[in-house]
C-alpha cells in the first residue's frame, strides 16, 4: 500500500475505511481524494493522484474483504424485471442492453425504452469481470436477460456490442438530450 496512506490523518483513514467496510468504493476514493488535497494543499510537490487514491481504497479493499458488509444487487432475473416493466407507465418499445464503466470496472445496463412519453428506464445494473476464457459474463447474462425481457413484451431487443466492452457503440435510438 502508498505509503502515503499513513500519513492521512487518522480520522480520514477511519471514515476512509467506513466507507469500504459499508462497500462504498466511490465515496471512499473520494474521502481519500479530499484527505490528500487538505494534507498536500497548495503546495507544488506532487502528490497522490485519481489512480493513486483508487489504488489505496482497492488494498483497504482487499485488507478489510473479510469485514465488507457488501451491497446486495437488486433482483435481475426475468420474472421480477417483467414486472417491473410492467408496473411502469406505458408500454415498452424495445429493451437494450449498453456498457457502461466506472472505477470498479465494466458493467451492462438493461434499459426498457418507452415512446409515450418518449424516455428509457434502468432495469438492471450487471457487473461482474471476464471470465478466465475472456469472455464477458455480464454480457452472456445481459444477453439472455435481455432477449428474454424483449420477447415477453414482444419489443426488439438490442445489444450493440455483446463480445466487448464498447460504450460508444451506436444505441438503439439517441437518448433525449
Amino acid at each position: 500500500m502508498e505509503m502515503w496512506w499513513y500519513s492521512l490523518p487518522e480520522p480520514t483513514r477511519e471514515r476512509v475505511d467506513g466507507l469500504v467496510l459499508r462497500d462504498s468504493r466511490i465515496l471512499a476514493v473520494r474521502e481519500t481524494w479530499e484527505g490528500v488535497k487538505t494534507l498536500w494543499g497548495d503546495s507544488r510537490a506532487p502528490r497522490p493522484g485519481l489512480y493513486d487514491c483508487e489504488a489505496v481504497v482497492a488494498a483497504r479493499y482487499e485488507a478489510l474483504a473479510d469485514r465488507i458488509v457488501r451491497t446486495p444487487e437488486p433482483p435481475r432475473d426475468v420474472e421480477t424485471l417483467v414486472a417491473r416493466v410492467a408496473g411502469l407507465p406505458g408500454r415498452p418499445v424495445a429493451v437494450e442492453a449498453i456498457w457502461d464503466g466506472d472505477t470498479s470496472g465494466w458493467f451492462v445496463v438493461l434499459v426498457a425504452l418507452f415512446d409515450d412519453p418518449r424516455n428509457e428506464v434502468e432495469l438492471a445494473l450487471i457487473r461482474r469481470g471476464p471470465d478466465t476464457d475472456g469472455m464477458w459474463p455480464q454480457a452472456k447474462e445481459a444477453a439472455a436477460t435481455g432477449k428474454a425481457l424483449a420477447e415477453r413484451f414482444d419489443v426488439p431487443f438490442h445489444f450493440p456490442s455483446p463480445d466487448a466492452p464498447d460504450d460508444e457503440a451506436p444505441r438503439w435510438r439517441a437518448p433525449e438530450r
